[in-house]
């Protein structure tokens, strides 16, 4: 059944979030998804080389996680910006350690994992969104 999330459910799940990959914890952060979520992002086509930019399943995006955690290391870090309720989920705008500015729209099953997540960056940005740790594009 279709509900409008509160603005303040909205705002916990994505201070969570925005606290998981910060803290780099992998397992607070994959805790959110649900075993079936359905992720794009152009980062699924930098880092994995994935043509679709789609990763299906908890465990090929725990392995997509992990590699950009490797990559940042100590460096990772989300900065949320504003959140935006929905039906069914909410929209997470954030910035993040290399200068990008994404929204990340969330939708999430009735016990509040998420299924699908689509992460757009600002064109102008997309370069940054890319996985070069800060060191390597100076």
């Amino acid at each position: 059944m279709a509900s409008v999330m509160s603005q303040l459910r909205a705002r916990e799940l994505a201070e969570s979030w925005i606290a998981a990959w910060n803290n780099r914890d992998l397992e607070a952060l994959m805790s959110h998804y649900s075993d079936e979520v359905v992720f794009i992002s152009p980062t699924v086509l930098t880092r994995d080389d994935q043509p679709s930019g789609v990763i299906r399943g908890q465990k090929a995006l725990r392995e997509h996680f992990s590699e950009g955690l490797k990559k940042f290391g100590a460096n990772v870090r989300f900065t949320l910006l504003d959140v935006c309720a929905g039906v069914n989920g909410f929209a997470i705008y954030y910035s993040r350690e290399t200068g990008a500015k994404g929204i990340g729209a969330k939708l999430v099953d009735a016990s509040g994992k998420i299924v699908e997540v689509r992460v757009h960056y600002h064109a102008a940005q997309q370069r940054l969104a890319e996985d070069a740790p800060q060191a390597a594009r100076s």
